[in-house]
């Protein structure tokens, strides 16, 4: 670098700059390495496969986003006051259950059911923050116990099978799942829910009070204490939260799919914390970004169906999934390191 520097001093130095700059920006806004990886994702498979940039096939990946979406700006919120819900997967499964069971069997009118739904919901996330805030149990523990208690009760009240959903020409399936064109686009009213659901998350976290206590919990609880925040609320709050979100995102799901099975949503709880840590929301809390996570969950959407598109067998799409895991918080922590050791 040395005798670089004296042949090309400006540009040596404009190097280091522009490579200052980047980390600076990076460091600010996480969500810039995803929206990277997103980028680089979308040229490889479209010059791999073109029709993976077809209207139509956009209008079918995006018409599954809504279902992991939803849940995840529930759980950037959770991680960024620095904890975890693991019950989510198991939530999104029975809320909608415990719906069309009210609905076939006790022939309650669909919209009562679904408020019954989400007030299950809502008494699972306050137990789930009771637990976690109140009495001090780790939320790994507390949430992945009522994962298994919620998955459990589900198969046992249903024996196993599924519920039928709405009929076609229910006015609430046209609200939750309904489809309009936009040319040759064909675009779900789920997807509306999760930009709407998604602009709110981001007010709430980005430009509202609330929001800086969310990050204050997450970041040093003892210092938001002693600041005047009731980080037990705040905790209990976003557990409730993301209750109802993962039951809504069933909802959403299960009523597009025309049944309601038990098991529904098995192994998103890590889906959806990995799509939060690509978009760049630490592990750790106090820091989070909604802009980072709908980046993070178009492109895993993208890698499950860009690997379907071009062949190869969809077994493999954890194995990627792991890879871009893995490249966005190498790049973060790179990003880190050198900004505390000022290189």
């Amino acid at each position: 670098m040395a005798w670089a520097e004296r042949l090309f001093p400006s540009g040596v130095r404009g190097l280091v700059a522009a490579s200052t700059w980047l980390r600076q920006q990076v460091l600010a806004r996480p969500s810039l390495i995803s929206i990277g990886l997103l980028i680089g994702a979308w040229v490889v498979l479209a010059l791999v496969e073109p029709k993976f940039v077809s209207l139509a096939n956009i209008g079918n990946m995006f018409a599954f986003i809504p279902e992991l979406g939803i849940i995840a700006l529930g759980m950037t919120l959770l991680l960024t006051a620095g904890v975890f819900d693991l019950s989510v997967g198991a939530v999104f499964g029975f809320a909608p259950l415990v719906m069309y069971m009210l609905v076939n069997d006790a022939q309650l009118a669909p919209e009562l059911a679904l408020l019954v739904a989400l007030g299950v919901a809502v008494l699972i996330g306050l137990t789930n923050g009771f637990l976690v805030a109140k009495i001090g149990i780790t939320s790994f523990l507390v949430t992945l116990g009522m994962a298994l208690f919620v998955r459990g009760l589900g198969l046992y009240i249903s024996q196993g099978f599924p519920e039928a959903t709405l009929e076609d020409a229910s006015i609430l399936k046209s609200i939750l799942v309904g489809t309009f064109d936009i040319g040759s686009l064909k675009v779900y009213s789920g997807l509306g829910w999760f930009a709407l659901l998604a602009i709110a998350a981001w007010f709430l976290l980005d430009r509202s009070p609330r929001g800086n206590w969310i990050t204050a919990t997450g970041g040093n609880e003892r210092a938001a204490v002693a600041r005047g925040v009731n980080t037990a609320n705040v905790k209990i709050g976003l557990f409730v939260l993301t209750a109802v979100l993962a039951a809504f995102a069933g909802l959403i799901s299960t009523t597009r799919i025309g049944s309601s099975y038990a098991i529904s949503g098995t192994g998103y709880e890590l889906e959806v914390i990995a799509m939060c840590v690509v978009g760049g929301t630490s592990l750790y809390g106090g820091r989070g970004t909604i802009v980072g996570t709908v980046v993070g969950v178009i492109l895993l959407r993208s890698i499950r169906n860009g690997i379907i598109i071009i062949g190869v067998p969809g077994l493999a799409y954890n194995m990627f999934v792991g890879l871009v895991i893995l490249v966005a918080v190498i790049l973060q922590a790179l990003a880190e390191r050198r900004n505390e050791g000022g290189l």
